[in-house]
């Protein structure tokens, strides 16, 4: 019978220019049995995320270094038990046989970094949400005069929606992102003049050039910042709340705005019910900062399918029809029984797994908040999710579906029904196939 040898694992060492890496979240507890290739514990150095995964298979005595140390590549991170004996050849730390467990301890305090140091250490949070919606309300009942054979209650039922919001005819895209920058500045107990960079998600800015984040960093009266725009679709705000937090990592900048807009109304074809009832018009935002006194975020999953390119699409750059369109199909077009096909298994996956990969269990899950792309998607999702419909944020109703502006707004919505340390679930899919899910504990 092969005797149980107690060892040590350290973090495994990525690039040769790196000598420390942060551990995100641990996978495993004391006591917990796992086989070789197991993932032990999410881990982030200054170059990539990566995964700790189990050399060998075995039992878990200690955790050494606890979530969000960071530690050198030579550092023992984890004590185990194993019987590998392949392993136990050329693992150098291995003590003798019969060693007793020892009782799990709590993980060593790790020194506060230097008021000046950007290490990786640093949590990344969300101070104050913002949101704007045009005044005007537009019902199923204002867009069936184009569908005189389509009913209210077959609109709602195919989609989930009542209404939605239209911008008026003097609303651009920055002037809706910068209603929802100014609540979310304020919120934030912070000045425009402390923002050090704007990052904004949209698939419908004022011009291709000069961005819409710059055309806001006008109007907030901000100088001297980095600010760009990017296009990642409906998953667009996800991916910018990514981006700025790895721009908090790399020091560029102490406070991020993070917007998310779209104004995808005037390019809706009267005549195509796939995409006419579906979208509403509006912004949302947040400030990001390397603090922990926000809501703090966990994990973040950044993914593009381009397998699914042509399922929803617009051939036009802007947020307008031109006078002088050529050939090419001006209009949003939506593929729609494929998009539902993927979207649904999209979200469900993308829910379990960033819940997995943040260490919680599905019943932990206070709220998920998801892109409002649709009712029926979200429903679906939710029976393959783990977590329970009731559980998932919908204000598609009253809104529509507002592009990557959707979950800022969803959750402004539900600010007041959240408590300090609930789980927050973000997900989303969108044209490309983008997708991307973050974890937030509040």
């Amino acid at each position: 019978m092969s005797h149980m040898i107690t060892t040590t694992l350290s973090l495994p060492a990525q690039a040769a220019a790196e000598t420390e890496a942060t551990i995100i979240s641990w996978n495993v507890k004391p006591g917990d049995t796992f086989v070789k290739g197991a993932v032990l514990a999410e881990a982030e150095s200054a170059k990539s995320t990566f995964q700790f995964e189990a050399p060998a298979a075995g039992v878990v005595v200690r955790i050494l270094e606890a979530a969000s140390a960071t530690v050198s590549f030579e550092t023992p991170v984890i004590e185990i038990q194993t019987s590998d004996a392949a392993f136990l050849a050329t693992a150098p730390k291995a003590t003798q046989p019969e060693a007793a467990p020892q009782e799990p301890v709590a993980p060593k305090a790790q020194p506060k970094p230097a008021a000046a140091s950007l290490g990786f250490n640093t949590e990344v949070s969300l101070l104050g949400i913002g949101s704007y919606l045009p005044k005007r309300v537009v019902t199923n009942a204002d867009l069936l005069k184009e569908f005189p054979d389509i009913t209210e209650e077959y609109i709602f039922g195919v989609t989930g929606i009542k209404e939605r919001r239209w911008a008026d005819i003097d609303e651009k895209p920055s002037t809706l992102a910068y209603h929802a920058a100014v609540e979310a500045i304020a919120k934030s107990g912070l000045k425009p003049s402390d923002i050090g960079a704007i990052v904004l998600a949209t698939d419908t800015p004022d011009f291709s050039m000069p961005s819409t984040a710059c055309i806001l960093q006008g109007m907030l009266g901000i100088t001297s910042v980095p600010c760009f725009d990017l296009n990642a679709a409906c998953s667009g705000w996800l991916y910018a709340l990514t981006m700025a937090k790895g721009m908090l990592v790399a020091g560029i900048a102490d406070n991020i705005l993070c917007v998310g807009v779209d104004m995808q109304s005037r390019l809706l074809d009267k005549k195509d019910k796939d995409t006419y009832f579906l979208f509403g018009d509006g912004a949302g935002a947040t400030v990001l900062a390397r603090t922990s006194e926000g809501h703090r975020i966990k994990k973040e999953m950044l993914f593009a399918d381009s397998s699914g390119l042509r399922l929803a699409r617009r051939e036009y750059p802007g947020y307008e029809i031109p006078a002088n369109s050529t050939a090419a199909d001006p209009y949003v077009r939506l593929d729609g029984k494929a998009l539902f096909r993927h979207a649904t298994g999209g979200f469900a996956k993308l829910v379990a797994d960033v819940i997995a990969q943040s260490g919680w269990l599905p019943d932990e899950v206070r709220w998920v908040v998801p892109h409002q792309a649709n009712a029926r998607i979200l429903k679906a999702a939710a029976q393959k999710s783990g977590v329970p419909f009731e559980r998932f944020f919908l204000n598609i109703d009253h809104v529509g579906n507002t592009s990557c502006a959707s979950i800022p707004i969803a959750l402004a919505e539900i600010e007041k029904f959240l408590h300090r340390n609930d789980k927050i679930v973000f997900c989303t899919v969108g044209a490309g196939l983008t997708s991307a899910a973050i974890t937030l504990e509040w």
